[in-house]
């Protein structure tokens, strides 16, 4: 038998000290604040400091219970420093907290209760397993109090960490107890009981926990017996997870989940919304879903109604355009903390909705944050602000209108254009408002369906642009916003004097609306059709440029021009707009301090305008040049500060990515003309690019590498120098699983070691020191399964572009990742950066065909994937296919024999083989 460790026992003086801390920390002094703050950080230091906070909570009941409370939730903020504890100290706080679990004060059981879910967590039930027994048998206790506070611990634990608990200890799972004792509570009288119950056993159905669906007849039944007061949250859950043991149900189910749909009560109405779009997104699921189209849909549709109570809300019957902006009240469309790049994909169903496409730069950069997993969120600006922020009936139906209708399309029409009529010409508001939500919301799902009536419906929306209620007109933006590919298109003359004019000058006329929220959806809106209208745009510049720049708002005017100069391009350059563009952004931007917030949109602004521009921004490029650098070098000393006493603030990182962004998009626009600015730059602006790329924050690093890429493509004489340092930076970069939010820095980092690649030219001795390094790091990234698809596309790119540069160095490692590579860009639209990747790697097939003889379907497949190869190219393939053929006949005609049928036509048919 191991030797039991000493019981722990508090040193008086230490518990005193601790102690009076804690009193002084409830004085309101700033000042002394900090201190405090200070001496309980020092106190973390100590092995023993959680045990006192222990066992002032649990054991010092002639303290006033505020202070015991206290103690209670230092305890669990300091939770981690159990893992590394003595074991007497740890076995005294494991002890301490489930004797404050059950003392007589609520307010020290529920300090107790907070942490037993944090310690749980942070242990693991494993290594606490009496807590969880504990708490599972207070569950039966006859106290109801007692009772709840441990259904309260148990329920945030099952919601927090699910998987946590579904293990084994000692040769048992305790959910395989804990599970059926939950089913036995979904029947208890007392409601509160019930309600714990259910919401425990639902957060194991996402994790597919085998303990609970041994049991899921029991549930499914459980869950219809309390149909009456639960809300329809589980149900939900289950239709994700597993849908097979709700659809022989389903009739009971939706017919349930129809009356739940129309509750007077918000919440319930809202789960059983979510029910809706749960089903909706999912494909296998459209055949039980169609027949229950006609009922499902008019019921969403008269969920899109404002409710009393977002009116009250909303406030938005006001002309508040004279009434001074709040800082929450105006975001910038696109300012998103830095540029990503990504590429097109041609994979049908991985489009993004039109509202959420990214911006993409001169060279396929993305100018904002793109969906990383591609996932579509809801919350985005599809369904934006003219809904208030949180999640509510209205959205979650339009929502689902929206996913129903790409779904079943012309289907959906058919059951909503009665209905639908009804609410545009209701002569209540709020109805009219609702039924041109859902018009919008279908936009992207039906538009096939809804065509032949947009002639009737186009110019009723440009018309309601004059409703005296500003909520239909913010709403009336959007949804001309959703049907702005169809107006921009051009059929004919009459198309664009009947739609695309009036809709244009509608819009314009809602950016100077009376009322804030009327702007705001008027220039997203005016933003969406400028991107969809593009160089259309360019005969109306004068008129929109002198229309916009009557705003007196500055935030919604950058943002207007930005998005204006993306969509024209080089229309810009004309020197009519120039003078109308420059002057009055000059003055802002003279008149703005180097640390004033405003200075950020409009610095983003400039960004677009000078992309566009082109050489016609070179008279005004100096002063830009010359701030952007002088910003960067201030922040960066800030930051230095920052680091070396980290009680100072930290600051803001935004001013130094819109001045990176700022010279990324100057460098696209000037070219070559950038080498004079930064070869005289003082500091050298390449020392203080070196530095951003060692910066802690990732949207520094984001933007730094963007801009090493745009000097690489555009001004590389300049950038070549400094390579060395930045290289060495650069290669650390690359990581193959980066946390979430460094994804877009390591893309960027990817993205431009090509471009750097290819500038440096075929074989160059000085690139050729970096070869190894790099692809030993790309091809990892390419080779990882949990990367993001970005990453592998331009860690891919990269590899083909170095790979043609340098193919004696790559073509040994061919075989490793030749597969994989095909995979990553089979689906990217045909472009330039695809041209030389692909060319690239057809170099290395060449230097090394036997690496290519694993993966020649995917080969062949990538091959014939391409729409319209360069000629150079095109000429690679044809030489490699014909040489596979002519170099084993038989091998190859086996081979492919085997490949899909629509592989071997096309190969056949492009190039005889």
């Amino acid at each position: 038998m191991e030797p039991q460790p000493q019981p722990w026992q508090p040193n008086p003086e230490a518990l005193t000290e601790i102690l009076v801390t804690i009193h002084e920390s409830t004085s309101t002094n700033q000042a002394a604040q900090r201190s405090i703050t200070q001496k309980l950080n020092q106190f973390t230091r100590s092995p023993e400091y959680i045990a006192y906070l222990a066992y002032i909570l649990s054991s010092l009941d002639k303290e006033e219970e505020r202070i015991r409370t206290i103690a209670g939730f230092l305890l669990k903020n300091n939770a981690r420093f159990i893992l590394s504890a003595p074991q007497h100290v740890a076995h005294y706080v494991k002890h301490a907290i489930l004797q404050a679990f059950t003392d007589s004060s609520i307010m020290i059981r529920n300090a107790a209760s907070q942490d037993i879910v944090t310690f749980l967590g942070t242990l693991e039930p494993r290594n606490w397993p009496e807590c969880l027994q504990h708490l599972v048998n207070t569950l039966d206790s006859p106290d109801v109090d007692r009772q709840e506070a441990a259904f309260n611990a148990l329920e945030k634990a099952c919601e927090d960490y699910p998987r946590k608990l579904d293990i084994e200890i000692g040769g048992t799972r305790p959910l395989d107890y804990m599970i059926p004792k939950f089913l036995q509570l979904s029947e208890h009288p007392s409601s509160k009981i019930r309600s714990h119950a259910v919401a425990c056993l639902s957060y194991f159905v996402p994790i597919n926990c085998q303990s609970l669906f041994v049991h899921i007849d029991t549930f499914i039944a459980c869950l219809f017996k309390r149909a009456s007061d639960e809300d329809p949250s589980a149900l939900v859950l289950l239709l994700a997870a597993r849908p097979d043991k709700l659809m022989p149900e389903m009739a009971n189910v939706a017919e349930y989940m129809l009356y739940s749909t129309k509750d007077k009560n918000e919440n319930v109405a809202l789960e059983a919304c979510e029910f809706w779009l749960t089903f909706a997104e999912d494909p296998e699921l459209a055949p039980f879903l169609a027949p229950l189209l006609e009922k499902v849909a008019p019921v969403l549709l008269d969920c899109m109604v404002y409710g009393e109570d977002d009116l009250l809300w909303l406030e938005g019957d006001v002309e508040d355009a004279a009434v001074p902006d709040k800082e929450t009240d105006i975001k910038p469309r696109h300012y998103s903390g830095g540029k990503g790049h990504s590429f097109d994909r041609d994979g049908a169903g991985d489009e993004a909705p039109a509202e959420s496409k990214p911006r993409i730069g001169a060279y396929g950069e993305e100018l904002a944050d793109s969906d990383e997993e591609d996932d579509y969120d809801y919350d985005d600006d599809d369904f934006a602000d003219e809904m208030s922020t949180e999640w509510n009936l209205r959205k979650c139906a339009a929502a689902a209108l929206d996913v129903l209708a790409v779904r079943f399309s012309g289907q959906l029409l058919d059951h909503l254009l009665g209905p639908l009529k009804e609410k545009l010409w209701s002569s209540d508001w709020l109805q009219r408002e609702s039924g041109i939500l859902a018009l919008g919301a279908m936009a992207e799902g039906c538009i096939e369906a809804i065509e032949p009536h947009l002639p009737t419906l186009i110019p009723y929306l440009i018309n309601t642009l004059n409703d005296s209620k500003p909520l239909v007109r913010s709403i009336t933006c959007w949804t001309l916003g959703r049907y702005a590919s169809w107006c921009t298109q051009p059929i004919s003359e009459e198309h664009k004097n009947n739609y695309f004019i009036p809709t244009m000058e509608g819009l314009l006329r809602m950016v100077l609306d009376n009322n804030k929220r009327v702007q705001e959806a008027g220039c997203s809106a005016f933003a969406t059709l400028e991107e969809d209208a593009g160089p259309e745009l360019s005969p109306y510049l004068e008129p929109v440029l002198r229309n916009l720049y009557q705003h007196k708002n500055m935030l919604i005017l950058y943002d207007a021009v930005g998005t204006l100069a993306d969509a024209v391009g080089r229309a810009l350059q004309n020197p009519l707009y120039v003078d109308i563009l420059m002057p009055p952004l000059t003055k802002r931007w003279s008149k703005l301090a180097d640390d004033d917030e405003d200075l950020i949109p409009l610095l983003e602004c400039l960004a677009s305008v000078t992309i566009a521009m082109g050489p016609a921004f070179l008279p005004y490029a100096g002063p830009v040049f010359e701030r952007c650098c002088n910003i960067i070098h201030t922040s960066l000393l800030q930051y230095q500060q920052y680091q070396q006493n980290p009680d100072l603030e930290e600051p803001d990182k935004s001013f130094l990515v819109v001045a990176l962004d700022l010279l990324s998009g100057l460098t696209q626009g000037l070219g070559p003309n950038m080498d004079s600015f930064i070869n005289s730059s003082s500091p050298h602006l390449l020392q203080l690019l070196t530095v951003c790329l060692k910066h802690p924050q990732a949207p520094v690093r984001q933007s730094a590498y963007a801009l090493v890429g745009d000097m690489a493509v555009n001004c590389f004489s300049a950038l070549r120098p400094a390579m060395p340092g930045i290289m060495n930076e650069l290669v650390l970069q690359l990581d193959p699983e980066p946390k979430f939010e460094f994804v877009s820095a390591s893309n960027n980092a990817a993205w431009s070691v090509g471009e750097v690649a290819l500038r440096y030219g075929r074989d160059d001795p000085e690139f050729q020191q970096w070869v190894n390094p790099l692809i030993s790091r790309l091809i990892p990234i390419l080779l990882h399964p949990k990367a993001p698809r970005s990453l592998h596309e331009n860690a891919a790119v990269s590899i083909g572009r170095i790979g043609l540069m340098h193919p004696n160095h790559v073509a040994p490692h061919l075989g490793e990742f030749a597969q994989a590579w095909c995979q990553a860009l089979y689906e990217i639209r045909d472009n330039e950066e695809k041209d030389s990747a692909f060319r690239g790697l057809c170099t290395l097939v060449q230097t090394n065909p036997a690496g290519i003889a694993k993966s020649l379907l995917w080969f062949c497949n990538s091959i014939v994937r391409w729409n319209h190869p360069s000629p150079e190219l095109n000429q690679m393939f044809q030489t490699l296919l014909q040489g596979f053929k002519s170099h084993d006949p038989q091998g190859w005609a086996a081979q492919v024999a085997m490949f899909p049928p629509a592989i071997q036509e096309r190969l056949q048919q492009r190039y005889g083989v």
